[in-house]
């Protein structure tokens, strides 16, 4: 069987392409071969920044042979019926068969296709790879028709086998399929010819190209790591980074430079920012001060005076970029002395965050009431909570930010210890945005967590009041993102919070906004969507009357209890995350659905806290059979509620069991109901569940022993009574009707 090499060579192919490049060139290169009968035994891809090379390695020298049988009219069917089915099979009459069925004579075609050579079908599936690669961005270039993604310079395709190698005959847009490629554009320019995979490897390592990205970016980062160490200092790790690198050499070669004594004294994070971004430079820190005192650049290539050159130059670039950070940050410091924070944060009145929801200004007055209201809520003091949240957003007027966006919350901490701020609020400038993924630290110090909930509560409730929700895929306000953040600060940080009163309150808060910006029909046209209640709709109406209302007519003590729709639609929304969310720790679906039908389902950690003790509890024995028990009662009782068109819920007396087994379902179920019902009343789930569990051996007893439909009707009631407080008892841990098995 031979060996398939293929290398497409092209001037450069940026680097944030190449990864998904070679994917691609794999799958649509293999899934035409196998389309076409050429089955393989393994195949891989590399890409380097001037070539996607694949190798398949064991293909078949040709595709079999098929043998395709096709049912076709009865033999005296219209003429025109007999045509199409010939036509169609690409055969004459007489290369049909008429066999004899029990339905009369019918025609029947066998079509036979010979195999085709290896080589043929290569060329085929590559040419068409090649014409329709799925590049995020092409080009054309000359006067040719192809489209790539840089100038495709040369098209390199061999089988090997023992007998030695050949090159595939074809050709894409006058560039003719051969066995030659290029090594290092500087340090070994010219072609080669090359007879397998093997060989070509071997070649371009001896002309200065490591074909393998992982093995590029292992030597970056050991040789990184070397230097550094060797001066005391360390790599700032950045996976991503590395990637981007490795993906724009072929010859990695590491230098360590210096950055100016002018700069150090920038926070790390602007060094790092604008090290990354501009000169894909990693930072090296001086893990004593955890200053970053110098930088790694990659170099493509060797030189005579070992990149003292580079060096050299890398490092003039770099201090005109530092200057430009130092401008904006003395600026900048400079503005928060003079105004403060607040000051700083003026122009935001102009910035709209969403037309429908104001501007950033009016979101973080907002976002201050709301973290003042959850700071009790939290342990953090409510004064701190609203400072913090009214200078959280202060740096994005910040020329630092608007530079370097990614920098947002960071520099708002460095700026609210500019200007004096402590007791946590500095440190709540930085950690409000957080957590933004499910791998990202949780903030756990009050005042961080009172104004990132608030935040999140504020983007998610407001873009709720807007009917502005997640729809299949889309979600292009991040809105996922911002419930999963809420659901891990309320479950890291063990908050005891009502979400739904709360949803209810800054949607009400939204709504009001709205009315006193939008016109008398598009208010009526609103409290239709919204389904305002009648205590909400009278708040409303005082609303669009009295503009002074607005900010304060919906606060949590006002609201209570009284939700709109929204904020229960908002809350499934929640509860699909909060699945999500707890499927990768291994609670089942139907567990968490068993719970959120219970009270207080809108205090997620209340909630998981039952999840987990009703996971627990059916991962045992006695807890999986619970289920099939409670199940069978259940089902008994509802046929016979349905059959009598009574409810058994009340009477079921002791001095009525006749059986030892079920006196003895009676003294457990005593015995369990005085251990669940002050345990769920301390919430220990727990506690409760073991207690539930303990009713498995006794129910099943009580069912292999006895008779619920018993021929005395006072012992059938008492019987079906009994099944009642079954029943209602394990209901009251949770609603094990959800429960699958």
């Amino acid at each position: 069987m031979p060996d398939l090499l293929i290398e497409l060579f092209s001037e450069e192919i940026p680097a944030r392409m190449q990864k998904r490049a070679g994917e691609d060139l794999q799958k649509l290169a293999t899934n035409g071969l196998v389309e076409a009968g050429l089955t393989y035994a393994s195949a891989a891809a590399f890409t380097t920044p001037r070539r996607l090379t694949l190798t398949v390695e064991g293909l078949l020298d040709q595709s079999p042979t098929t043998r395709e049988e096709r049912k076709g009219p009865k033999a005296d069917a219209p003429e025109k019926a007999i045509e199409g089915f010939l036509r169609g099979a690409g055969l004459t009459r007489d290369q049909v068969e008429e066999r004899e069925t029990p339905k009369g004579n019918v025609l029947f075609a066998v079509i036979e296709k010979p195999g085709r050579p290896a080589a043929e079908i290569i060329a085929e599936v590559l040419e068409a790879t090649i014409r329709n690669f799925p590049w995020p961005k092409s080009m054309r270039w000359g006067t040719g028709a192809l489209k790539w993604v840089r100038p495709l310079h040369s098209v390199l395709c061999i089988l090997t086998d023992e007998a030695g190698h050949s090159v595939v005959p074809g050709e894409v847009d006058g560039i003719t399929f051969g066995d030659t490629t290029e090594g290092h554009r500087f340090m070994a320019p010219g072609r080669f010819a090359v007879t397998s995979f093997d060989d070509y490897s071997a070649k371009l390592a001896r002309a200065h190209v490591v074909l393998d990205a992982s093995e590029r970016g292992n030597s970056i980062w050991n040789d990184a790591t070397n230097a550094a160490f060797a001066s005391g200092l360390e790599v700032v790790e950045d996976k991503g980074l590395l990637a981007e690198v490795a993906g724009l050499v072929e010859w990695p070669v590491v230098l360590m430079g210096k950055i100016g004594d002018d700069f150090l004294d920038l926070p790390p994070e602007v060094l790092q920012t604008s090290m990354k971004e501009h000169q894909k430079f990693f930072s090296v820190r001086n893990p004593k001060t955890g200053r970053i005192e110098r930088f790694i650049t990659v170099a493509n290539r060797e030189t005579a005076d070992n990149g003292a050159t580079i060096l050299a130059g890398n490092e003039k670039v770099l201090s005109a970029r530092l200057a430009d950070a130092k401008f904006f940050w003395e600026n900048d410091l400079r503005t928060v002395r003079e105004v403060g924070l607040e000051g700083m944060a003026k122009p935001l009145a102009d910035v709209t965050f969403h037309n429908k929801l104001g501007s950033q200004a009016e979101r973080v007055a907002r976002i201050e009431a709301l973290a003042r209201e959850l700071a009790p809520v939290v342990g953090a003091k409510p004064d701190l909570a609203a400072e913090a949240a009214r200078i959280a957003k202060a740096d994005l007027a910040s020329e630092m930010v608007y530079e370097f966006p990614e920098l947002q919350g960071i520099m708002g901490k460095y700026y609210a210890e500019a200007a004096g701020h402590n007791d946590g609020v500095p440190e709540a400038c930085e950690e409000h945005y957080s957590p933004l993924g499910p791998s990202d630290d949780v903030p756990t110090a009050p005042v961080s967590v009172a104004v990132a909930l608030a935040d999140k509560l504020d983007t998610l409730t407001g873009f709720w009041a807007i009917e502005e929700k997640p729809t299949g895929s889309k979600d292009p306000y991040a809105l996922r993102r911002a419930a999963l953040g809420i659901i891990r600060l309320v479950l890291d940080n063990k908050l005891a919070l009502a979400l739904k009163n709360a949803f209810a309150a800054r949607i009400g808060l939204h709504v009001a906004m709205l009315a006193e910006s939008t016109s008398s029909d598009e208010c009526e046209d609103l409290e239709k969507n919204l389904r305002l209640d009648a205590d909400f709709q009278s708040k409303f109406d005082a609303i669009k009357a009295d503009r002074e209302g607005v900010l304060h007519s919906f606060g949590f003590n006002d609201v209570g209890s009284k939700t709109l729709p929204l904020a229960s639609d908002l809350l499934a929304f929640f509860h699909d995350r909060l699945k999500v969310h707890l499927r990768d720790q291994g609670i089942r679906h139907d567990i968490i659905d068993a719970c959120i039908a219970m009270q207080n389902n809108d205090d997620l950690t209340l909630l998981v806290k039952r999840a987990r003790a009703l996971s627990e509890t059916l991962a045992t024995d006695d807890g999986e059979n619970l289920i099939q028990g409670f199940k069978r009662a259940n089902n008994i009782l509802t046929q016979a509620e349905d059959a009598d068109g009574v409810e058994y819920s009340y009477g079921a007396d002791i001095k009525f069991a006749e059986e030892p087994q079920e006196t003895a379902l009676f003294e457990a179920l005593d015995t369990a109901e005085a251990k669940i019902a002050p345990a769920m009343e301390a919430q220990d789930f727990a506690a409760a569940m073991s207690a539930m569990a303990t009713l498995r051996g006794p129910i099943d007893a009580f069912f292999e022993a006895v008779q619920i439909n018993a021929d005395n009707q006072t012992v059938r009631r008492n019987r079906l009574n009994l099944l009642s407080r079954i029943r209602t008892l394990c209901l009251s841990v949770a609603d094990l009707t959800k429960v699958e098995g």
